[in-house]
């Protein structure tokens, strides 16, 4: 390690190897926040948990969904057995302020009775998430069998599917790092920041089973692809090849990347271009080719099976008539008031604070406080915005080399922001909870999930901007520490009731086996 004696009051400076030793200690951080936080979160949280679950179950068995089915049996076995009713009921609901106990502090019986109604009661319940794209779930799955070999218990079983989001993470926080180095090789602040930010990343999207968590990854390598695509002259058949399944695999993840596909073939079509208009179009065209039939092939093959299957070609409209949702003639769109100042503050506020801290509730109430979600809302709309606008030459807030990535970043953020606004304007929700007709925004961040590289690089690069002047680089550090410290000591305080439930992890007992004792020999109520 050597001090940088050129630029007085620069932190010290660090070397390749120490940077990347640095990262792996943000990487591990960043694992060992999300196993901490899933262990507490009792299952099944509200955010379709419980459908997300019964997909893993079905893809591990082999089973792939053709139609909306029913939840299988085996999910009713565990939401008997380790549900628990905190997210949803309110406190006056409780009996004795207090929810029922959980299965594995009652008597056998009791819980024999319980496993043996399961099969009937959730068997007639539907999984909305059905057509759901195959990728998150057929890993997960995979995942949960090799579980089997590693755990002893259900309970601990589902724990594990958890656990898979530990990896992603980390893996996240490592493709930020090299993002940020390949558009910000000069600049220490951003090339570390943008790390530093994202494994703090408050999103509880990553403490449940859902398929959201694996988009940042997908998309993380192709958006790497993509800047490679835009920065060099000559495009190699391995970063064609990575940037191509990257992007399949985002598509075959969630549907609701769909914009981020949109931006990415824009973005290919761009630099074909630019390279045509250059005269070096035929020497990239294999290149190019290769990403193109690798990204096409297999979302083909989706749109194929969607086709077959559901009748339309995204999977989403049995999806959308099970919800009980309508689509609204465009000239109704106009009426909707996301269109006034304070409907598009509401839009806006719900969503980029949702897109922090996440959409799970405790006690039917948002696990949030107002101060911390307005720092989110107003922080994220002012530094993406001072990053933005120091795209601009004259503001000379980047080089010709990393306007274009960083251009991809605010288009990609833009395009799915404005993808929530539009089904926000199309749609009639009945009587669906949540959107509703009362309350008709579309707001759930982790469907943004996939920007999160794109937007912690603007976030970060509009901190950088803002203290520009600033005679000593430890000043961006301490406003970036601040941001982290406001994101780790809210999420803490506000999460502290989750700990206590005596549904999570930390109290469930190891030899708890339902199976053992569904089995075993039928025991009564004790008579009066």
């Amino acid at each position: 390690m050597s001090i940088d004696t050129s630029a007085p009051g620069r932190p010290t400076a660090l070397s390749d190897r120490e940077e990347c030793l640095l990262v792996l200690l943000l990487c591990v951080a960043a694992g060992l926040r999300v196993l901490v936080f899933s262990l507490a979160f009792p299952f099944f949280n509200n955010v379709d948990e419980v459908a997300h679950v019964d997909l893993v179950l079905k893809y591990s068995q082999g089973h792939v969904p053709r139609k909306i089915e029913a939840m299988s049996p085996l999910t009713g076995r565990y939401i008997t057995c380790y549900a628990t009713t905190e997210y949803l009921s309110r406190a006056e609901q409780l009996v004795g302020g207090k929810v029922l106990p959980p299965m594995w502090t009652r008597p056998q019986w009791e819980l024999n009775a319980h496993l043996q109604q399961s099969d009937s009661r959730w068997g007639k319940l539907a999984n909305h998430e059905s057509s759901q794209a195959p990728l998150y779930y057929s890993w997960a799955g995979f995942w949960m069998r090799l579980g089997q070999w590693c755990v002893s218990s259900d309970g601990a079983l589902l724990y594990w599917i958890r656990s898979l989001n530990v990896l992603v993470m980390g893996a996240l926080v490592w493709l930020s790092f090299v993002a940020a180095r390949l558009i910000f090789r000069e600049r220490r602040f951003l090339r570390l920041g943008v790390p530093a930010l994202l494994a703090f990343f408050p999103q509880d999207a990553f403490y449940g089973v859902q398929n959201d968590v694996l988009v940042p990854l997908c998309f993380g390598v192709a958006f790497i692809g993509l800047v490679r695509l835009l920065r060099d002259d000559s495009i190699g058949w391995r970063v064609a090849l990575m940037t191509g399944l990257a992007l399949a695999a985002t598509g075959l993840t969630k549907i609701s990347s769909l914009p981020l596909l949109g931006v990415a073939a824009a973005a290919i079509i761009f630099r074909s271009w630019q390279l045509a208009k250059a005269r070096k179009l035929k020497a990239a065209l294999p290149a190019l080719m290769l990403l193109a039939v690798s990204a096409v092939l297999p979302l083909a093959g989706l749109v194929c099976w969607n086709k077959a299957h559901y009748g339309d070609l995204t999977g989403s409209a049995v999806k959308i008539a099970t919800l009980g949702w309508t689509r609204k003639p465009f000239a109704y769109w106009w009426l909707h008031p996301i269109f006034s100042a304070g409907g598009f503050w509401t839009f806006w506020s719900e969503l980029a604070a949702s897109f922090w801290r996440g959409e799970i509730v405790w006690l039917a109430r948002p696990l949030a406080w107002r101060p911390v979600d307005f720092f989110y809302s107003l922080s994220s709309a002012l530094l993406v915005g001072a990053g933005m606008v120091s795209l601009w030459p004259r503001f000379k807030g980047a080089t010709e080399l990393q306007r274009p990535p960083l251009w991809l970043a605010v288009c990609l953020c833009v395009a799915s922001v404005g993808f929530l606004a539009m089904l926000s304007l199309a749609f009639d929700f009945g009587d669906c909870v949540y959107p509703s007709r009362a309350h008709p925004y579309f707001v759930s961040g982790r469907l943004l999930s996939g920007v999160l590289i794109p937007f912690s690089l603007l976030y970060v690069l509009g901190l950088d901007r803002l203290f520009d002047r600033a005679k000593s680089e430890w000043v961006k550090w301490s406003a970036l520490g601040a941001v982290v410290l406001v994101a780790t000591v809210s999420e803490i305080v506000i999460d502290c009731p989750v700990f206590a439930s005596q549904f999570n992890f930390y109290h469930m007992p190891a030899n708890f086996d339902p199976h053992l004792i569904v089995n075993s020999e039928p025991q009564q109520p004790p008579t009066k």
